[in-house]
């Protein structure tokens, strides 16, 4: 489907079949999250627990709309990640990676899923421990527990997006932790994951987003992250990117036949949504 024909028949919350979609992704995510902690344990394997987080997704969607006349794209929306301690998001290992995890971890775990475009994103942080967590790692889980909730009820129709900039970074302030920069809250379509309304996490001369208001039927992904440091994160490898998402409105002529290859497969199983490069099956090529 073309943008201009998904435009015309672009679908929202006014409709009881697009409520129904989002509730039973929303459902598998939450399914999925819980699979994902029980498995946070010392010594288990990062990309273990990714990969059983991303199968249950699509196991739980392939049973879903099978028997329907219009074939219902289904599946992982975002990769299962694992980010540990002072990484801050987005880490889903190669399946060659043997990182574990080790006790007092505190891991952020971030996954999606969608059901005909219509996308669930949860995301939760749990220390690798039994028993309660205390000090400054308490700080920051209650800072962000307490920043979401807030930010929840400001996502209203008539509010603005700088509302809650604003509001989060006090709620982080009382805990003396600070929002990270650069995390971006982006607004939710039919097969799209980064709507062009956008909540800016933290205010910067460095990362600016247009003013927007909240309208009714509108669906976010509300995403915040905060730290007992600076909040000012610094890129360590670009080698380590293993989350990619094609860009529709660029097109290159690749003139080795492996990157054609690779790109086909990309076509055919990530069009749009991002994806992991451990899902791309290469295996024959080698």
């Amino acid at each position: 489907m073309s943008d201009d024909e998904r435009e015309e028949k672009e679908l929202d919350l006014t409709s009881p079949e697009v409520v129904t979609k989002y509730k039973s992704a929303a459902e598998i995510v939450n399914k999925a999250l819980q699979l994902v902690v029980k498995d946070c344990k010392p010594k288990a394997k990062i990309v273990d627990i990714c990969e059983k987080g991303d199968v249950f997704i699509r196991e739980q969607t392939g049973n879903m709309y099978k028997n329907v006349k219009r074939k219902i794209e289904r599946g992982v929306a975002f990769p299962t990640c694992i980010s540990v301690n002072n990484t801050v998001c987005h880490i889903s290992p190669l399946a060659s990676d043997t990182s574990e995890l080790e006790e007092g971890d505190m891991v952020k775990i971030d996954l999606g899923c969608h059901i005909d475009g219509f996308i669930a994103i949860v995301a939760h942080t749990h220390v690798v421990q039994d028993g309660p967590i205390t000090g400054r790692q308490a700080d920051v889980v209650a800072a962000v527990n307490t920043a979401a909730e807030v930010a929840l009820r400001l996502v209203r129709p008539g509010k603005k997006n700088k509302d809650v900039t604003d509001a989060i970074q006090k709620v982080a302030a009382a805990y003396d932790c600070k929002i990270v920069e650069g995390v971006l809250s982006h607004q939710l379509k039919q097969f799209v994951i980064d709507g062009n309304k956008v909540i800016l996490s933290v205010s910067n001369p460095d990362t600016r987003v247009d003013d927007a208001e909240f309208e009714e039927n509108e669906v976010y992904a509300v995403d915040i992250v905060a730290s007992t440091g600076e909040g000012k994160p610094k890129l360590l490898d670009e080698k380590q990117t293993t989350i990619y998402k094609r860009a529709v409105d660029k097109n290159y002529h690749l003139k080795m036949k492996t990157s054609r290859f690779i790109f086909s497969e990309i076509n055919q199983k990530f069009p749009i949504l991002p994806f992991t490069a451990r899902s791309v099956i290469v295996s024959h090529l080698l």
